[in-house]
């Protein structure tokens, strides 16, 4: 599912090349190819049969650290459509979602494919991922990005175009799906969708920015009467600063990207107890649902001609 991350350099790896000054290039190896800096030039044949973790000085005597890219460099540098999930939040989500090997999984909301990424490895070569995607220029993003990652389009990972709530119930039979995962500007209008497709027990698993989004989605899984009580939460990532004595955090932190919100299926007919801090039904204003919907939520616009430029780097 994914270039192995041992072995020696060849012609067609990506290597990452750490410099005297801790910058980071990533190249493509090719016989007879150079990396040219104004310190000079490095010949990939140089990096060509080395083993992965190798230092190659280029004609200068410059040195530099050449590494096989781990798949959070590829995800983080990888051409985008969309926003990316970034590696903290796909890790919490593939954690709390409990992402195991051979579990059919649906992807709602592909964007650049990143999410994608980590669920595939996740259920492995015995498991299915189904994507959903309503933008066929995200979708042909997503597709490019996972090829340039693992070699080839993975045989069990299929994209659909079209809205969730439509070509689900086209794709997959009722309650044969482990986990649902939700990407979206409005994943509320997803949910009974959801439900129908999970099997008892499994879990659905939502990503939102904003605590509107939050608030509805968490409503919308209570009104089903379908999901155990859901549960939310964020990740806060600290670097910290090593150097010695001088050990403290870093001056910048990885802050707020999203929430995570997460609920499992009942079995049908069961009624979920009464828990003692079980919510009291909750009303909303006229201005609390416009707040919520797409408009007031404002999707961020992409340009025509910003797609098209990244197809054509994700695809080339």
């Amino acid at each position: 599912m994914s270039p192995k991350q041992n072995g020696l350099f060849s012609a067609g790896d990506k290597v990452q090349l750490t410099g005297p000054k801790g910058r980071i290039n990533t190249i493509v190896l090719t016989k007879g190819g150079t990396f040219g800096t104004h310190r000079g030039d490095l010949r990939h044949d140089d990096i060509i049969g080395l083993p992965d973790g190798s230092v190659v000085a280029n004609q200068n005597g410059v040195e530099y650290l050449a590494l096989k890219p781990l798949l959070n460099d590829f995800v983080l540098s990888m051409p985008r459509g969309a926003a990316i999930i970034y590696p903290k939040d796909a890790a919490q989500i593939l954690v709390s979602g409990d992402i195991f090997a051979g579990a059919v999984v649906v992807e709602a909301g592909v964007g650049s494919g990143a999410l994608s990424l980590y669920l595939l490895r996740a259920v492995g070569e015995s498991g299915q991922l189904h994507s959903f995607e309503r933008r066929a220029e995200f979708a042909e993003i997503a597709q490019g990005n996972v090829a340039s990652q693992t070699g080839s389009k993975p045989k069990n990972w299929n994209v659909h175009l079209g809205d969730l709530q439509e070509e689900l119930p086209k794709v997959l039979k009722p309650h044969t799906v482990d986990r649902v995962v939700l990407d979206m500007l409005a994943p509320w209008e997803c949910i009974d969708s959801v439900a129908t497709a999970l099997k008892p027990g499994g879990l659905v698993i939502v990503y939102v920015a904003t605590v509107t989004q939050l608030s509805r989605v968490a409503e919308s899984i209570r009104a089903t009467s379908m999901f155990t009580e859901p549960e939310a939460f964020e990740s806060l990532v600290r670097p910290w600063h090593l150097q010695g004595l001088a050990v403290r955090p870093e001056h910048r932190m990885i802050g707020h990207t999203g929430f995570i919100i997460t609920a499992r299926r009942l079995a049908p007919g069961t009624v979920l107890p009464q828990f003692k801090n079980k919510v009291k039904s909750t009303e909303y204003s006229d201005q609390d649902i416009l707040a919520w919907n797409p408009e007031g939520l404002g999707e961020r616009k992409v340009s025509e001609k910003k797609l098209r430029k990244t197809v054509r780097k994700a695809t080339s």
